[in-house]
């Protein structure tokens, strides 16, 4: 009594605390995926398309014959099997070997980047603007206080000049 607003009462109980089971199970369950385990999608690995235009690079975009120069075609078959095979399993040799090592490297200066950012540059950057803020300010009131009548009394001077052309023939 006397407040101006109450809490609501919830059947279930408190939300960290619930009452009946259903509610702890979906909390526990919520509690198991957090942002870190989320779904991979291991069919799409480019969503954004960030590599496309590495992921496209194909036999035929490295390697062509022009009319009037053809090799053996079970050379051209064995040629393109062998670029197509040796690019798929070699990229494959050097992402388990050098994958866990370079996301470790790139996750580490993300780290660092975001947490430069967020605890040296945007309130440095912040921090300027306040202070160049009150800058311009004063910057403001002595360009008003002197340059204005000196430019008013300038723009007058000139104001009573007529310039006339004439062409004489």
């Amino acid at each position: 009594q006397g407040f101006l607003y109450t809490a609501p009462v919830r059947e279930q109980g408190n939300i960290y605390k619930p009452n009946n089971k259903m509610m702890a199970d979906e909390l526990s369950e919520k509690a198991v995926h957090d942002v870190h385990t989320k779904e991979i999608d291991l069919v799409n690995r480019d969503p954004k398309h960030l590599n496309d235009d590495v992921v496209k690079i194909e036999f035929e975009d490295v390697i062509a014959e022009p009319e009037g120069t053809h090799s053996f075609d079970g050379i051209w078959k064995a040629s393109f099997t062998t670029f197509t095979v040796t690019k798929y399993w070699f990229y494959r040799l050097l992402s388990a070997i050098f994958g866990i090592p370079m996301a470790l490297v790139w996750g580490i200066y993300f780290a660092i980047l975001s947490f430069l950012h967020i605890w040296a540059v945007v309130p440095c950057i912040r921090s300027y603007l306040i202070e160049i803020q009150c800058i311009s300010r004063v910057y403001s009131i002595c360009i008003h206080t002197f340059c204005d009548p000196m430019f008013e009394a300038i723009g007058k001077m000139f104001s009573s000049i007529r310039a006339t052309v004439r062409k004489e023939i």
